[in-house]
């Protein structure tokens, strides 16, 4: 049997073979399918509401290069996002006033407005997402992973 003629592996096989990864997958895939549906009615793509919590916690706003490290993004995604949002009013460029090169991005009113909106988004998601943990349980599950965040960052090569 040739390699286009062979069926992808099935998800149990794939969780079977490798538990952890599969794991972070799945619930990576509905936690986002689920913050997409709620962003959506607020106009935004997933990814987009964490550059507006990051502009909301810098008034001065933040250079695009900051924002590509604090979202570990590449600067492509991030020129793209800002664009989007520029575009849809919640966002605005300007020169940086020391260096002109560098393009400050910050919250326009309406984006600062739907900075509220996108943090109760978040609180119910994060609400849904440990329902069923107890706050043992909860504490246990962020310790891991933060743990296994480490280690990929460590392993990972940087954007």
């Amino acid at each position: 049997m040739t390699e286009e003629q062979r069926p992808a592996a099935e998800a149990s096989e794939l969780e079977a073979l490798f538990p952890v990864s599969y794991a972070i997958y799945a619930m990576a895939r509905t936690h986002r399918a689920i913050a997409a549906a709620q962003l959506s009615r607020l106009g935004l793509f997933p990814n987009q509401e964490i550059m507006l919590i990051q502009l909301a916690a810098a008034p001065d706003g933040l250079s695009q290069k900051v924002l590509v490290d604090a979202l570990k993004v590449s600067h492509p995604t991030v020129a793209k996002t800002v664009a989007r949002l520029e575009k849809t009013g919640l966002v605005r460029r300007r020169a940086s006033d020391e260096d002109k090169r560098i393009s400050v991005v910050s919250l326009t009113a309406a984006g600062r407005r739907l900075h509220d909106d996108v943090i109760a988004v978040w609180r119910g998601l994060n609400e849904q997402t440990v329902a069923g943990l107890s706050a043992q349980e909860t504490a246990a599950f962020v310790a891991t992973a933060q743990k296994i965040r480490g280690a990929l960052e460590t392993a990972a090569p940087p954007l």
